[in-house]
């Protein structure tokens, strides 16, 4: 029985049973590139940047030119939630519970799945043959947290923006190639307070805030109180292009719903699924410091 059920026994009768509040599922799987992964460690082939030849004479032999060529390792793991809910408490909250846990449960696999490619934009990626070798994250692609505070610690600005975006434009990024801004609500927040905004960027950020739009700068803005702070606890509001970040999955989610017969016939709420992450090009991801006050 799960020990949290007593809190929802009513002595008359409800229809429906409420979620806390709670981010529901992956916000971000959409804004990285998606593949499927048969085995524990999925490989990527990656190709380098090769320059043309100017021909110098007549029947000149054919320039060779080798074209460099990567490997990215992407390992899978597992995640699993269950509870389980006794025939008794379904009796006592006169509402059946199966349905709100499994979709407690797929909210939480989509969580996870966040975390994962959150740890996975600034983590050690893992290249070469037999994916062995250790590829640290690029440092140069961070915005330093006293861009645009005149020699202060400040939040997120105009300015920052503006560095993230000069970032991925030098790397000579496809300008199709969609971009994403992953920030929470204090940064939003201060992005929004910035006093030395132009009037046309202020209303565009507030258009942002009030959820009218979700553009800045070329930047698809996604809001998620999960991202995380560095070293100098300053939060590190993410920038990347979708390309450069990888989600790799070898089982989706799944939700079972069966009788555990060795629980006195409970029923077993049981969710899983098999992903991994990575950064794929450390030219394309990169993080803004950001004072948290």
């Amino acid at each position: 029985m799960s020990v949290q059920i007593t809190t929802a026994f009513v002595e008359q009768y409800r229809g429906n049973v409420e979620h806390l509040v709670q981010q529901k599922g992956s916000r971000l799987r959409d804004s990285v590139r998606n593949e499927t992964v048969t085995g524990k460690n999925g490989f990527f082939e990656q190709l380098g940047e090769v320059s043309a030849q100017k021909r110098t004479s007549r029947h000149s032999d054919t320039p060779r030119v080798d074209t460099p060529s990567a490997r990215r390792r992407v390992s899978l793991v597992d995640y699993d939630v269950a509870d389980l809910i006794d025939k008794e408490d379904e009796v006592r909250t006169l509402v059946s519970l199966t349905g709100p846990y499994a979709e407690s449960q797929a909210m939480a696999l989509g969580r996870a799945m966040d975390d994962e490619i959150i740890a996975a934009a600034d983590g050690t990626a893992f290249t070469g043959v037999d994916g062995s070798t250790s590829t640290a994250f690029d440092t140069n692609n961070v915005v330093d947290v006293q861009v645009g505070g005149s020699s202060s610690d400040v939040g997120l600005n105009v300015a920052k923006l503006r560095a993230a975006s000069e970032i991925l434009n030098a790397s000579d990024i496809d300008p199709e190639i969609e971009r994403y801004l992953v920030l929470n609500a204090k940064q939003l927040k201060n992005l929004l307070a910035e006093e030395k905004a132009t009037s046309s960027d202020y209303t565009t950020i507030k258009a942002l805030v009030q959820g009218e739009i979700d553009s800045f700068l070329g930047f698809t803005f996604i809001r998620t109180q999960r991202i995380g702070t560095d070293s100098n606890s300053d939060d590190k509001v993410l920038f990347y292009a979708k390309s450069g970040l990888l989600l790799a999955s070898g089982a989706e989610a799944q939700v079972r719903i069966s009788e555990r017969d060795d629980k006195n016939y409970a029923t077993q709420v049981f969710a899983s699924m098999t992903i991994g992450a990575t950064r794929m090009q450390e030219k394309l991801v990169g993080y803004i410091e950001c004072d948290p006050s």
